[in-house]
């Protein structure tokens, strides 16, 4: 790549690619969710928690207190965002004005497959969640990724190959409400702990089960992908695609 072997080009290509990457949600004609309540929505469609701290990266703890002060920052931003239906959630046109006032702190991101301190680390164990919580609910996936390598153990409570990475200019998470129904983002904080819940303003009749079945390891020469297809309610969403990064115990 050009930018490989000229580096300082690389801050002009990442600019370049934010620049078509925002434009390009200027052109697509879909109506981005950007509106706020303060008082949230009267039906609890789905909740789910994450640790906020992981002691087990190999990285000071400094990192692990920036990636906390990062969330907290973008919280401010998702917290009573609504959903409106025909309206597009986009993870990155939510973060990218979250930090205009309160700069994000350098933190953790996975960078050709391997950890690394950068500017704003951290914020993909949001999109992780939100797209947990997504999935309990009939919104649309538009837009998701899988981390290229998965670094470290699924969280408890979660299924093998739900996630989604997100890049500023390369990858986002986007969801379209494709229903007559107004949803609610909801972020929670406790001394240990991120809650996202996702309200609504009527009551749904479906309830949704998330599953990963097929799961295996499969050796491609040196390297071991893992595999598993992720179904909501009996349907295929996605096939799940990732290097693994650590040992690991096949099932």
């Amino acid at each position: 790549m050009l930018t490989q072997r000229f580096p300082f080009l690389l801050p002009l290509r990442r600019w370049q690619r934010r620049l078509f990457f925002y434009v390009g949600m200027w052109l697509d004609r879909r109506r981005y969710a950007r509106g706020m309540r303060g008082e949230r929505l009267p039906y609890a469609v789905f909740s789910a928690s994450n640790a906020l701290y992981n002691p087990n990266t190999g990285f000071d703890m400094v990192y692990q207190e920036n990636k906390v002060f990062n969330l907290k920052v973008l919280a401010k931003k998702l917290d009573g965002l609504m959903v409106q239906s025909g309206e597009t959630f986009s993870f990155w046109r939510v973060a990218k004005g979250a930090d205009k006032h309160t700069p994000y702190r350098e933190g953790l991101v996975l960078r050709g497959g391997k950890l690394v301190v950068a500017p704003a680390g951290g914020l993909c164990q949001m999109s992780n969640l939100l797209f947990w919580v997504f999935l309990h609910s009939p919104l649309d996936i538009v837009e998701r990724h899988t981390h290229r390598v998965k670094t470290f153990t699924t969280p408890e409570g979660m299924p093998e190959g739900v996630d989604a990475t997100i890049s500023e200019g390369w990858l986002d998470l986007k969801l379209t409400n494709n229903t007559d129904f107004a949803f609610q983002i909801g972020i929670d904080f406790d001394e240990t702990t991120i809650t996202c819940t996702l309200y609504a303003d009527k009551q749904l009749l479906t309830e949704y089960e998330i599953e990963s079945r097929d799961a295996a390891y499969v050796r491609r020469g040196d390297v071991t992908y893992q595999e598993a297809n992720i179904y909501r309610n009996g349907e295929l969403l996605y096939k799940n695609i990732c290097q693994m990064g650590f040992e690991h115990e096949e099932a």
